[in-house]
């Protein structure tokens, strides 16, 4: 069986992802951390089968991820779209932000994000 979160492969992916986090990545995850957001528990850098999300909360199986440039350049929106079907069809959502979102009106993004938190328990 695979394993489906933090796949022992990607270990050394997921460890650069978290020691080179974006400026937008490092203002998001300022709020999120420590059950600072409605009580709820976020993993930055978490391995979902292939895939290393931006943002998890395994109790309502959200994903919050950010998307840079990088997000912008040829066949960055079709491997996004590959990548959001994937995680979706393991049961989790995904809500996404621009870089310049939380740069610009964090409190907007946060709203957001409690937004989608209290749809569920």
């Amino acid at each position: 069986m695979v394993k489906l979160f933090n796949p022992n492969a990607q270990k050394s992916t997921r460890q650069k992802l978290r020691s080179r986090m974006t400026r937008s990545e490092k203002i998001l995850w300022y709020y999120l951390r420590g059950s600072n957001v409605e009580g709820y528990k976020f993993r930055r850098q978490q391995g979902i089968g292939p895939h290393v999300v931006d943002f998890y909360c395994p109790r309502v199986k959200l994903v919050v991820e950010l998307d840079g440039d990088s997000h912008y350049q040829e066949g960055a929106k079709r491997r996004d779209a590959q990548r959001q079907k994937f995680i979706e069809a393991q049961g989790i959502r995904v809500l996404r932000f621009t870089d310049n979102d939380v740069c610009e009106n964090v409190g907007e993004v946060i709203a957001g994000i409690i937004k989608e938190l209290s749809h569920h328990p």
